[in-house]
């Protein structure tokens, strides 16, 4: 149980990866603050099944504010008394030619899948900072871990909006895990290549998009919610202590091909 007595807090937990996540942190002790603006009945169910706490926090995360970010961290903090993982995975996606890509489209992305994440970071950060290492267990470390994308290397077709916001989380990564290394806290990303979810569904009932993919993965399938969740309670846990400032492909091979 590597998160015996510890907090782990998800963004977008309601479904697919968010909510295999929040699964994974329970089963190995966590008490899990899932956060996102849908339904959390079913993360709740699905943690509590594996006999996990679960928190629900409905919070729309779409201003993309510094003010409404602090607001979800002091609410989970007045809650739990203490963050110990926070999983930036909340986020959205918008297709457009890059001609006709509406302003718009273009806010409403970077919003919740750049500013979002940096200041949920900035104020858990300086909680910790402030308050909360002197307070912790001695040696203990926060774990900051971002939902990155295969778009934080590749530019994608008419999602520009979203590359430039997968590419932006590998840039605070690790512009953030060189200030705060020293500070005990880790910074790290996932970057997921394709996973089957529901986001995913028209790509694999399309006979022709999905053998294309396929056969681009050396390993031959599409990932899996649950193969994303391994590799954030491996980010936050003790084994990767030395680990800072890494996006770490979870692909299939997809990167390196």
């Amino acid at each position: 149980m590597k998160f015996a007595n510890k907090v782990a807090v998800v963004t977008g937990a309601s479904r697919g990866i968010g909510q295999a996540i929040c699964v994974a942190f329970a089963k190995e002790g966590a008490k899990v603050v899932g956060v996102a603006r849908g339904d959390l009945t079913e993360a709740g169910r699905a943690v509590k099944a594996v006999g996990g706490d679960f928190i629900s926090l409905n919070a729309d995360l779409g201003s993309g504010t510094q003010k409404e970010s602090a607001g979800v961290i002091a609410e989970i903090l007045e809650k739990t008394g203490q963050i110990d993982v926070l999983v930036n995975n909340a986020g959205i996606i918008r297709r457009a030619p890059a001609k006709d890509f509406s302003e718009a489209d273009w806010n409403a992305v970077i919003a919740t899948n750049l500013n979002s994440p940096f200041f949920l970071m900035q104020a858990v950060g300086k909680w910790w900072i402030e308050n909360g290492r002197a307070k912790a267990p001695e040696n203990a470390r926060l774990k900051l871990v971002n939902i990155a994308s295969l778009l934080s290397f590749q530019g994608g077709i008419t999602v520009p909006a979203y590359a430039a916001s997968k590419h932006g989380i590998a840039g605070i990564t690790k512009a953030l895990s060189n200030e705060w290394a020293r500070e005990r806290i880790n910074v790290n990303a996932i970057a997921p290549g394709y996973i089957a979810t529901e986001n995913t569904k028209a790509l694999r009932e399309d006979p022709v998009r999905n053998k294309a993919i396929l056969d681009r993965i050396p390993e031959g399938r599409w990932g899996m919610a649950d193969d994303i969740a391994g590799g954030c309670v491996f980010l936050a846990s003790s084994d990767a202590d030395y680990l800072n400032g890494t996006v770490l492909n979870i692909d299939g091979g997809w990167l390196g091909r």
